[in-house]
């Protein structure tokens, strides 16, 4: 599991948190009394690209270890870095609803031949104990084999105790024939072919008298 050392912090002073190289969050849950923390901000940016917002994270430094989810991050709209961060605390045997990213693995033999692959899912919903969560589902898209053939949510290989709570017709990718589209000349446009052609004739007629 892994572990992330917070403190708890007092409201307020966000900014001087991320000036001294911390981020500003909250923990809370079911049996968990909401509390501020702070915690080092290079070492949260890890467990975040490691991990996700799947994993179980637990909390050093508020007494007895907490184990949490990370259940949502404010991110920078400009930096696109974190600055803001909320812990669900999780209670071991009571299941979760938790979305969680989708991987694609190897090789369809219609992409091969040309055809385009769809990825309509990026992530699905489940439920289950926070303990037994995947960090990830792996969809393998060798099985498309022909231009039509579609993997539905009720094909992915959940782990046991892991339950789907995203529809099971619901289609995760699937293989489309490439559509080349032909580019057509635009019509003439003979109104200002024959308005021309009349200018050009005045213009002669014009020339002829002054001559």
């Amino acid at each position: 599991m892994l572990t992330l050392s917070v403190e708890r912090r007092s409201s307020g002073g966000a900014e001087a948190l991320r000036r001294a190289k911390k981020l500003p969050g909250v923990v809370y849950g079911p049996h968990q009394e909401a509390t501020p923390v702070a915690f080092d901000a290079s070492a949260f940016e890890k467990i975040l690209h490691e991990a996700g917002e799947a994993a179980v994270v637990s909390l050093s430094g508020l007494g007895a270890g907490v184990s949490t989810l990370i259940h949502e991050v404010d991110f920078d709209p400009i930096t696109n870095m974190p600055r803001h961060v909320d812990f669900y605390a999780v209670t071991k045997g009571e299941k979760v609803e938790v979305a969680i990213p989708l991987t694609f693995t190897g090789e369809s033999p219609a992409v091969a031949a040309g055809a385009n692959l769809v990825k309509v899912l990026h992530e699905v919903s489940v439920k289950a104990d926070p303990m037994k969560l995947p960090h990830e589902i792996e969809v393998d898209v060798s099985v498309l084999a022909a231009v039509g053939d579609q993997i539905h949510a009720k094909s992915l290989a959940l782990p046991s105790g892991v339950d789907l709570l995203t529809d099971p017709e619901e289609v995760v990718a699937l293989v489309q024939e490439v559509v080349e589209e032909k580019e057509e000349a635009a019509p003439a446009d003979i109104a200002s072919i024959e308005v021309e052609k009349k200018g050009k004739e005045a213009e002669e007629g014009q020339s002829s008298e002054e001559a």
